[in-house]
């Protein structure tokens, strides 16, 4: 890390939820825009140095670290709690794992906000204007200090099964021990507790300011590749090879670009280059087409062009008998 890097951060993904009102589902694991929720928020917080998931152990985009609060299902204090256990960064992003529109830019947004302000936590508020302690930065060590409070005040343990006194207490009462800082985006605030909520995420993700990039994120984490490209370039690319070739020619070339790429450095440099050369390739082509277009098309209106206006075959002053200039004959 350089003086210019931002400090380290963890992130706790809280994914152990009943989801009662999805009937019971794994809410975690249930798709929207090809991945999985739970691989959606991942993705969001990619930058940590270590991600916490609460919950049961399953197949992700990346590897984590899972833990469970004692007792399992013990609600989302007693669930932070267990994450934070494992963490040891000055800041934690905390998250839930139904956040489709999440991504990794807002949480860069809560942590420059935690930092800037001196607060305890940044939090971000709904298109309502409510908190959501679920997307939010917290400092680690006033966390810890809030957490042990409730604990404290709630008999630490005693009488509540052999847990740690955190068993299904409420957010509120954590954060309102906080100093907090909110940042409002009622889109990456978006969260999926029906069924209902889930088609409007998925149906959201189709509109036109959102399809691309989500089926770009979508195929990058299908195929497992983490590499930023300039997708401008790769359609004009496109564009360029339909108009200037043929239009079978666009996916094909695309695919060549990202295989030379593949096999030099690699980079988004490499692929940018590559797009270049295949793009110039294609409008050397295009030029070549219309060349011969304007030529063919130059010969056709010569052939066409009625025969008094077409200029004899030996030029002006032929002798040579033609329409205009009979054969010499008796009497001529």
């Amino acid at each position: 890390m350089t003086a210019t890097d931002p400090p380290p951060y963890d992130a706790i993904v809280l994914a152990g939820g009943a989801a009662r009102r999805l009937g019971g589902t794994d809410k975690p694991s249930v798709r929207v825009g090809g991945r999985p929720l739970l691989d959606r928020v991942l993705a969001a917080c990619a930058g940590a140095r270590r991600t916490v998931v609460v919950a049961a152990p399953r197949p992700t985009s990346r590897p984590v670290h899972w833990t469970r609060e004692n007792p399992p299902g013990g609600g989302p204090v007693a669930a932070l709690d267990a994450g934070l256990r494992h963490t040891t960064a000055d800041c934690a992003v905390v998250l839930s794992a139904d956040l489709p529109f999440l991504e990794e830019a807002t949480v860069e947004r809560l942590l420059s906000a935690l930092r800037a302000s001196g607060a305890d936590a940044a939090l971000l508020t709904d298109a309502d204007g409510r908190d959501q302690p679920l997307v939010a930065a917290y400092r680690t060590t006033a966390l810890r200090h809030a957490l042990a409070a409730l604990a404290e005040g709630n008999g630490n343990g005693k009488g509540n099964g052999g847990d740690n006194g955190l068993t299904g207490l409420p957010l509120r009462r954590l954060t309102a021990a906080l100093n907090l800082t909110r940042v409002p985006d009622p889109l990456a605030s978006f969260d999926c507790d029906t069924w209902d909520d889930i088609a409007d995420a998925r149906a959201r993700i189709r509109e036109h300011g959102h399809v691309l990039d989500e089926w770009i994120s979508a195929v990058k984490d299908e195929l497992g590749i983490d590499l930023d490209v300039d997708t401008s370039v790769l359609l004009d690319l496109a564009r360029d090879a339909a108009h200037g070739v043929a239009r079978p020619a666009a996916p094909l070339t695309t695919f060549l670009v990202g295989y030379a790429a593949a096999q030099g450095k690699g980079g988004p440099e490499a692929v940018a280059e590559a797009a270049h050369k295949a793009a110039a390739l294609a409008l050397r082509w295009a030029e070549e087409a219309n060349t011969a277009n304007e030529k063919s098309a130059g010969e056709k209106a010569a052939a066409e062009k009625p025969a008094a206006e077409r200029p004899a075959a030996d030029g002006p002053g032929s002798d040579k008998p033609g329409p205009d200039r009979p054969a010499p004959g008796p009497g001529r």
